[in-house]
Parts: structure tokens; sequence; C-alpha cells
């Protein structure tokens, strides 16, 4: 994340460089989707968040199957979690920043028509990163597809998971009350088991300093679909 480069582990137990992303990344590294051709998709935070830099866009990054990376899209507040539809055509991307979530039409490798595909408020205006977080009204983080169509979000604002449909009417919300939700996936054997990622707090200094990170696990009703 910090070197912004994306590591490959192979059969030993050696890390070996796969890409090296610092020359496209603004800022550190975020959530990544692998699709079913090999090629990775990378987010970034595009601004110093912990350093108390001004909210910047930033862009997406694609690292194809032989290492090769490029700008897949850019203008994204905060792109974090991602997920691919079942039919490889929809990749939808977390804006954590931007109060929505934002899908693209994939096809042969290439990020074209684009839309939101779950708006929670109007975009926030502010550069400041604290005014910018009083704005929106859910932050979303990690994400991950459910096989009706709706999609799990972790709210880092709001300390919890929400199921929402596209257009962005919540269908059912699971709160972690005293510590923040940041990311999810459905998984188990029947693929209905919803894992949240908690942690206290999302900055630095104060998470490392208060070992209450976890991994929290509750059954629900309709298995994952898609990718990751």
């Amino acid at each position: 994340m910090r070197d912004r480069k994306i590591m490959l582990r192979e059969l030993g137990p050696s890390l070996v460089e796969y890409a090296d992303l610092s020359n496209l990344a603004p800022w550190y590294l975020n959530d990544m989707l692998v699709d079913s051709e090999g090629r990775a998709w990378v987010g970034n935070f595009g601004f110093d968040l912990m350093g108390g830099a001004k909210v910047a866009p930033t862009n997406l990054i694609c690292v194809d199957s032989d290492g090769c990376a490029k700008v897949a899209a850019d203008g994204l507040g905060f792109p974090n979690g991602m997920v691919l539809a079942p039919n490889g055509k929809t990749l939808i991307v977390a804006e954590t920043t931007m109060n929505r979530l934002t899908a693209f039409e994939l096809a042969s490798g290439v990020l074209r028509k684009r839309w939101t595909w779950a708006a929670f408020g109007d975009p926030p205006t502010s550069s400041d990163f604290a005014e910018l977080f009083s704005q929106v009204d859910v932050a979303p983080d990690g994400i991950c597809l459910d096989a009706e169509g709706a999609i799990w979000v972790a709210d880092a604002k709001n300390s919890r998971c929400i199921r929402v449909a596209e257009g962005g009417d919540i269908l059912e919300e699971l709160k972690t009350d005293s510590v923040g939700a940041f990311a999810c996936m459905l998984g188990g054997a029947d693929g209905r088991t919803l894992f949240v990622c908690v942690a206290p707090t999302f900055h630095e200094a104060a998470a490392s300093a208060n070992h209450r990170a976890a991994i929290w696990m509750i059954t629900v009703d309709v298995p994952r679909a898609g990718l990751p």
C-alpha cells in the first residue's frame, strides 16, 4: 500500500514485485479486485489522508495480466472496494468521499460507459476531509455483491454494513455499534456468511495503539455472486 506496488507471492515464502504503480497513483494504494482474465483493478487514496492534505480526485488503475499498468478511469473520489458482476461486464466502485457507488461498463479490458449505481445523497463540496466527512450520508468502503444484485456496503462513517439496491435504497442494516465497519465479504460453504472487518477507528496512530480490530460474521439470506 505505502510503496504503491503490487506484490506477488509465488509457491515459495517470498514476495516478488509484480507492478510498480508509484508513477500512476498519487498516494497510497487501496482495495484491489482481480478479474477472471487476470487483470487487477486497483484504487488509491489520491491524497495524504493521515497528513491532513486537501481532498483530491484520483484514478483507478488497471494492471494487465503481463504486469503492465495504465490508468483506467479518473476523476474518482477515494476509489475503494469493488465488485464485478457475474457476467463480467459491469465493474462497480465505492467512492468513499463522494457518497456513492459508481459503475462502469467493462469490455475487452477497457472501462467504457460510466454511471452512478447508487447515490446516498449529494456529492460533498468541501476539500477539507473533516468537513467533507460530515457532509456524506454514507462513506462506502469495502463492498460485496449478492445473488439478487444487491451490494453489501461497509459504511465507514456510521459503524454499520448496509445492503443496498441499485439506485441507493437501503434494504438491510447491520450495526457494528462501538467499532467501525471497513470491509465486508460474503463467503462460507453456502456463500451466506457475511464477514465484516471492524476496528475502533481508521486513523492509523489510534488504531495501532488499540488492538480491538476483528473480523465479525453473521449469516444472511442471500448468497454471494460475482467477484471478488
